[in-house]
């Protein structure tokens, strides 16, 4: 059904005007001049075709069409006030639901949310993998986490360096690459081919040869001496991101969950 455009301004000032009988004391409510109130009861009485009010030698006076729908108008804006108290419980809620990829969420993203939900114990996560049409409205989603070249349309934060590591096992291991989807290209033979970087670096640890993966999500396994580092680090136009649209990176517990991941 085609909903009326509602002049929600002018009813506003209506509403306002009634309680006070007053112009001038509901545009101090309001915070407007007197002056900008009486414009807006003139445009919503050319609108509605009525005459709202009636100056008398007593002051303001309703009309019978004001005070015939002058209750349905605050039945009206306290449903408003519902709806709006409604929309933003959401933002004061202790349930955050994340999106990334299963190596980083793996290898970079529990550990750090453990450590947070050890400090916020009614806090609830629900993590979900990402993909490339990852539709932020449609999955409900807080935050995500991505390897990309920058946020996109999205509000957002980098963590950490741009660059790539190639690793291997900590006793070293065979001149033999590890394939994983996005990986750089490189000479030598690829032995084995898996779903993600996070795999590339088990295969790594596990001696069957060396993999060129981001430098955050191998940081831990080589502070650990899982693996060791082949080389220098090399830049990389990718990086991992946290990020969001600009509505939900507004959101106090989405914000306190950056600061927390990134601090």
């Amino acid at each position: 059904m085609k909903r009326t455009h509602l002049p929600l301004n002018g009813l506003r000032v209506l509403d306002a005007a009634a309680r006070h009988l007053s112009f001038t004391r509901a545009a101090d409510e309001l915070a407007v001049t007197p002056a900008a109130v009486g414009q807006q009861i003139r445009a919503l009485e050319d609108l509605l075709g009525v005459v709202l009010f009636r100056r008398t030698p007593k002051g303001l006076e309703l009309t019978p069409e004001t005070e015939a729908g002058l209750a349905a108008l605050r039945a009206g804006f306290l449903e408003f006030e519902e709806a709006v108290r409604a929309m933003q419980a959401g933002q004061s809620s202790s349930s955050l639901t994340i999106a990334a990829p299963r190596d980083i969420t793996a290898k970079w993203l529990q550990p750090r949310l453990a450590g947070y939900a050890a400090s916020q114990p009614d806090l609830k996560f629900a993590l979900v993998a990402a993909d490339e049409t990852l539709d932020f409205t449609e999955a409900n989603l807080d935050l995500a986490l991505r390897l990309a070249e920058g946020p996109g349309e999205n509000e957002g934060i980098r963590l950490g360096e741009a660059s790539f590591v190639t690793v291997e096992a900590a006793e070293g291991g065979p001149d033999h690459r590890i394939e994983w989807p996005g990986c750089p290209k490189g000479d030598a033979p690829a032995t084995i081919r898996v779903a993600d970087a996070g795999l590339a670096i088990e295969a790594a640890a596990n001696g069957f040869g060396h993999a060129c993966v981001p430098f955050l999500l191998a940081q831990a396994d080589m502070a650990a001496g899982r693996v060791r580092q082949v080389g220098d680090a090399a830049p990389s136009p990718l990086a991992y991101w946290l990020i969001a649209p600009l509505p939900q990176w507004r959101q106090k517990k989405v914000k306190a969950l950056v600061e927390a991941l990134t601090g």
